[in-house]
């Protein structure tokens, strides 16, 4: 139905900022600041990713497709929608997520500890492509791993969109090392498929301990450096990816 992606038709449902206090930063992005806090009346860690000054069309977009996909299989959860009342700057408050930062993490990750980290990041992106959600910047930093509880989260909704067969999108999205050779040519009429190549690169990457496995100087190497790549044989294992 309409309601479900027309997302310029959201109506902000806006929280109370002070119920949030910002304690460190964690992270930036082109697109906002990352920070980790806490809500003060029950002390509870949470994420506050302060927007910069965007398109409202654009923040509209990532807290409807959020709010979709709100209670899908490893998918950071949404907590509440602040701005402040002098700048009105919207920020978003996710639950926390004690990451590791996978330059650390990926090196010391065994056989198993991979196939069970891509087969969790398989069922996220399973669910966003069965609600009509394409993530389009499926990379390394967008994934939050505590490994102590095995719990992995997507993160980084800012560049998803929803799926209609025959549109044309912006081929500019996702990290150049990520990207798939249609962006790389400017298809325009990609697909959720585009997700799983992103997938595949930061897979082959843990799997090779080469990070990024594909290593472009810029758009046009990046292609080179894909149809140059020796052809890998791969041992055909038993249908369960975790036996």
């Amino acid at each position: 139905p309409k309601e479900y992606w027309d997302y310029e038709s959201l109506t902000v449902q806006w929280g109370e900022q002070d119920d949030y206090e910002v304690v460190r930063k964690v992270g930036r992005g082109k697109y906002s600041e990352v920070f980790e806090g806490i809500h003060t009346t029950n002390n509870d860690k949470c994420i506050i990713k302060i927007l910069k000054p965007v398109k409202k069309k654009k923040i509209k977009r990532e807290i409807k497709i959020l709010q979709n996909l709100c209670g899908g299989p490893n998918i950071v959860k949404l907590l509440d929608i602040v701005r402040d009342q002098q700048s009105k700057t919207p920020s978003l408050i996710f639950e926390y997520v004690n990451n590791t930062d996978f330059k650390v993490l990926y090196p010391n990750l065994s056989d198993f500890d991979i196939r069970y980290y891509i087969y969790e990041l398989l069922k996220a992106l399973d669910y966003c492509h069965s609600q009509g959600i394409m993530h389009r910047d499926v990379k390394p930093h967008n994934v939050m791993i505590d490994h102590e509880q095995r719990k992995l989260r997507l993160i980084d909704w800012g560049l998803a969109e929803f799926y209609h067969p025959g549109k044309e999108y912006n081929v500019r999205v996702a990290s150049r090392y990520f990207k798939g050779p249609e962006l790389l040519v400017d298809l325009q009429d990609y697909d959720y498929s585009l997700d799983l190549w992103s997938l595949g690169c930061m897979f082959a990457g843990m799997i090779f301990r080469k990070e990024p496995f594909f290593y472009g100087h810029d758009n046009y190497d990046q292609l080179v450096k894909i149809a140059k790549a020796p052809p890998v044989q791969v041992r055909v294992c038993q249908p369960t990816i975790l036996d």
